[in-house]
């Protein structure tokens, strides 16, 4: 890996939801907003450079832009439905250049914990991958723990060729079309499957389930790990089946 290498995590985000409208400005900690709980989680990351939050155009979506500009968040704003567009584009914004590294994350993941982030970047680095990801079949992490890596250039190569709708709709879609084209990585779970576990926030149930856990958790650790996420959702399983109906991953590209 080249030394000059920038390793930038693209966060995309809207305010548009059907389920839950303004979801990633809603309250989850006091005075802390969903994207704000989330940020300061990736930001701890040790193999992240760079973090930019790619919003849309949409005129719904400028109280978002205000809002990153209050906190000082690096951030770009793109097509809505073309994602895969919004991604090229806000790389290319901010600099990201060939032999770079792009970490996608989706604004609904503010439980993410930055050890399972620096994890899937080194198992991506270690095996020269094109692709790699921890949220693939058969999962093996909780819902909302959601990592994707990919390399910058095949990120480009796939906004250059991909031309079906779900393809720039879903931005890491493309590589999975065919292995030949990618090498691709699957990081599992090393300690046990724990994708049982709904840590994500699409629904009014996953709301209540996230205050809980950090209400209980961030006053003694602001930086509680997905270990910590769990054993409270283990020993009060009240709190972890206010979301146990939803199934996984029905809001793709939903942020």
């Amino acid at each position: 890996m080249s030394k000059n290498q920038t390793v930038v995590a693209i966060i995309q985000a809207r305010m548009s939801s059907t389920r839950l409208p303004d979801k990633v400005l809603l309250d989850i900690a006091p005075g802390k907003t969903v994207l704000a709980c989330m940020l300061e989680r990736v930001s701890k990351s040790k193999g992240i450079d760079k973090i930019i939050v790619a919003t849309t155009e949409n005129p719904n979506d400028q109280t978002l832009v205000e809002y990153l500009k209050t906190i000082g968040q690096p951030y770009f704003v793109g097509d809505e439905n073309d994602v895969l567009d919004r991604y090229y584009q806000a790389a290319i914004a901010h600099g990201t250049k060939t032999g770079d590294i792009i970490v996608r994350m989706t604004s609904d993941c503010p439980l993410i914990d930055p050890r399972v982030v620096d994890e899937t970047i080194r198992f991506y680095k270690d095996n020269d991958f094109d692709y790699a990801s921890n949220n693939l079949e058969p999962y093996t992490f909780p819902d909302g723990m959601d990592v994707e890596v990919f390399s910058f250039d095949a990120l480009e190569k796939a906004w250059k060729e991909a031309t079906k709708p779900s393809h720039r709709e879903h931005v890491t879609f493309y590589f999975w079309k065919d292995p030949r084209i990618f090498k691709i990585g699957q990081y599992v779970n090393q300690k046990q499957n724990q994708a049982g576990y709904r840590l994500t926030l699409d629904y009014p149930g996953d709301y209540e389930l996230l205050k809980a856990v950090y209400r209980a958790l961030y006053p003694r650790d602001p930086l509680f790990t997905m270990r910590d996420i769990l054993t409270f959702l283990d020993t009060n399983p009240d709190v972890k089946k206010l979301n146990a109906e939803v199934e996984r991953n029905v809001s793709w590209g939903s942020a």
